[in-house]
């Protein structure tokens, strides 16, 4: 955008009675960090670039400060890092009225990109698509648990005891939707005001379980929708005395969140598919079956990306409707990867095994990215899965078979050259260490499970 141009958006701000914006950017775990600033501060930073303590990559979910970084951390002393603004995602704050835009950290040069920034670790396995000839697609699918609670009231409760908005199952409930059809529509019209639109909305398998399918959009703009929609769903609702949660499973009683992502490629000059073949007997091309290959053999060495939390494997167990090993069948929803055929525009894949709480950008980066591996390497696919997956993984070798835990995930992260190839070095190291301190603040953790099996017999 041209100085006139910059010129001309300030004053219609001025016109229009604005008088801030919102910025954010999204940390390592998917956290949008953010704040208020002022229309004069704007005008300094809006083509050129602005500063935010890099302490956002150097603590936790927690704001718990890491003892094992390198890329910051006391030894650096915090400093700003540089970031710039993408114009391209102004929209509106519903409610707020306040315009709204998603920053980019970027290297000391304030040109090249940042690191560890997770939303350019898409940008980099995007520009390798792009360098091959290719644009991604995405639309992402995300369950959520709605409480009749507020911040204040789970932590009073130590998250136990919880009141669900709704009781009992009723997945894709007529009653549930209806009863609180205003609920529904309010949702609804938020996010197509704040240009997040919902292709579908229902209640899922659990009291309180929603699912929202995102409409599908270009590879970046469909990671932003996704990471907005997880933030400003929670305040949609917590406006409403409701409080949503996007954990990978908080009960075992019940069955987990997923995260799945609907992706497809097309010919970045014409925008024609390229995953669709009306002679094949699934409408597969060759080159969508490259794809899937590279989904398939970089699944396990990347899942660390799509399931990077404890909680994220007590959702990977068999049987509860998430996949645990490196599968893919047609329209088999056991399996890992989903082949979804019909015409050449809605021939797609399903991404089945991330969680809700996985970070939208890493996780798109990781399939995408496998993927791209697949086509580059040329690899064969293998027969589908028909029937129950759960019931075939004994026979699969090892390297399809999935990790139970977090720490194994990320020793096979670690391992992995093409992670590192992929979404660059310093990133992967700073992944995993940060990966390794929740490992070892989940150690620090007496859990109700240790103190109802020890705290009187033992």
């Amino acid at each position: 955008m041209d100085q006139s141009a910059l010129r001309q958006k300030l004053e219609k701000y001025r016109s229009d009675g604005i008088s801030r914006v919102k910025i954010a950017i999204t940390d390592v775990d998917g956290v949008l960090r953010g704040k208020y600033v002022s229309l004069n501060k704007l005008a300094s930073i809006i083509s050129s670039t602005g500063g935010f303590c890099d302490c956002v990559f150097g603590w936790d979910l927690d704001d718990q400060l890491y003892d094992n970084t390198t890329f910051t951390g006391w030894h650096t002393a915090y400093p700003d890092a540089l970031f710039r603004l993408d114009l391209s995602t102004e929209r509106l704050i519903p409610d707020e009225g306040v315009p709204f835009f998603i920053a980019d950290f970027v290297a000391d040069d304030g040109l090249s990109p940042h690191a560890v920034c997770p939303r350019n670790v898409l940008k980099r396995v995007l520009n390798r698509a792009d360098e091959m000839g290719f644009a991604a697609k995405l639309a992402f699918e995300y369950e959520f648990f709605l409480f009749d609670e507020t911040p204040e009231s789970v932590r009073e409760k130590g998250y136990r005891n919880l009141r669900p908005l709704t009781p009992g199952m009723f997945g894709y409930s007529i009653i549930r939707n209806s009863a609180h059809a205003d609920l529904c529509h309010g949702l609804l019209d938020y996010c197509d005001a704040f240009d997040l639109p919902i292709e579908g909305l229902h209640d899922e398998t659990g009291p309180g379980d929603w699912e929202a399918a995102l409409e599908v959009d270009s590879g970046l703009r469909g990671a932003d929708k996704a990471s907005l929609f997880k933030t400003f769903s929670k305040v949609f609702f917590q406006k409403q005395g409701i409080m949503a949660t996007f954990m990978a499973r908080w009960s075992l009683d019940y069955p987990g969140q997923s995260g799945h992502i609907h992706q497809s490629l097309v010919d970045k000059t014409s925008g024609k598919p390229v995953f669709f073949d009306g002679g094949d007997p699934n409408g597969m091309s060759e080159l969508m079956r490259a794809y899937l290959a590279g989904q398939i053999k970089y699944l396990k060495p990347f899942l660390a990306l799509t399931s990077p939390t404890i909680n994220s494997y007590t959702r990977l167990v068999k049987g509860f409707w998430a996949p645990t090993a490196a599968t893919w069948g047609v329209e088999n929803r056991t399996a890992a990867f989903r082949v979804i055929g019909g015409s050449e525009k809605s021939q797609r894949v399903e991404f089945r095994v991330g969680a809700a709480d996985a970070n939208p950008y890493l996780a798109a980066a990781a399939t995408i990215g496998a993927g791209l591996c697949g086509i580059e390497e040329k690899l064969t696919l293998g027969d589908p899965v028909v029937g129950n997956a759960y019931d075939l993984q004994d026979q699969l070798p090892d390297e399809l078979q999935l990790p139970s835990n977090l720490a194994d995930s990320v020793r096979n992260f670690e391992q992995s050259d093409n992670a590192k190839a992929l979404f660059g070095a310093e990133f992967c190291e700073h992944f995993a260490v940060s990966r390794h301190w929740e490992l070892r603040e989940h150690e620090k953790a007496i859990t109700d499970w240790q103190l109802a099996r020890y705290f009187e017999i033992i």
